[in-house]
């Protein structure tokens, strides 16, 4: 009995999926198809907002499974332990599959810079923690917060960039743009 619900779930699936789209007459209602193509932009639209807002999410959430992970210096695996930039580089490419310089200010100059007032989850957020502008990165996690590989001694944590140390040392904010979106926007 599976066998022949599974074979027919199947082949009726291959016939909706082989079936050729059948483009809606409007005759000269130019108007009414306008209308119809707008609908479907938006919905394309929506659907790939929707895939960046799930790409932000997971990376948040994936970010906060690290959560104690040993600082190790030079450290890019949860084996050996990450630096800021190490954890940062790991993040985006486990998660979201774009691979990012491997130092700070690396990651700053091939990021696109935002306002903090921008600042959204996934974001990164940089300090000068080395007297340096873009000697510490961290991942922004919403709500003035965000999550990094500090210091030797220390673990993956989530701190809070009202923090008077962390106000004070704030060298800016840029934004990852995926590898499709740039070549939209260079093609143009």
């Amino acid at each position: 009995m599976r066998f022949i619900l599974l074979t027919a779930g199947l082949l009726l699936a291959i016939s909706v999926h082989a079936a050729p789209l059948q483009r809606p007459d409007f005759g000269d209602d130019t108007a009414a198809e306008a209308q119809v193509v707008d609908k479907t932009l938006k919905g394309q639209f929506q659907q790939v907002r929707q895939t960046v807002v799930d790409r932000t999410s997971d990376l948040v959430v994936t970010t906060m499974g690290f959560l104690g992970v040993p600082y190790r210096r030079g450290g890019n695996t949860v084996e050996t332990g990450f630096d800021c930039s190490g954890f940062v580089r790991a993040m985006y490419n486990q998660t979201v599959g774009h691979l990012l310089p491997r130092r700070a200010e690396e990651q700053a100059a091939a990021t696109q810079k935002i306002d903090r007032s921008e600042l959204k989850p996934g974001d990164l957020v940089f300090f000068n923690t080395m007297r340096r502008a873009f000697s510490h990165v961290g991942i922004y996690v919403g709500e003035g917060k965000f999550i990094h590989s500090p210091k030797p001694g220390a673990q993956v944590r989530v701190e809070d960039m009202s923090g008077s140390y962390w106000q004070r040392r704030f060298s800016g904010a840029r934004r990852v743009i995926a590898q499709d979106d740039n070549a939209k926007t260079s093609g143009d």
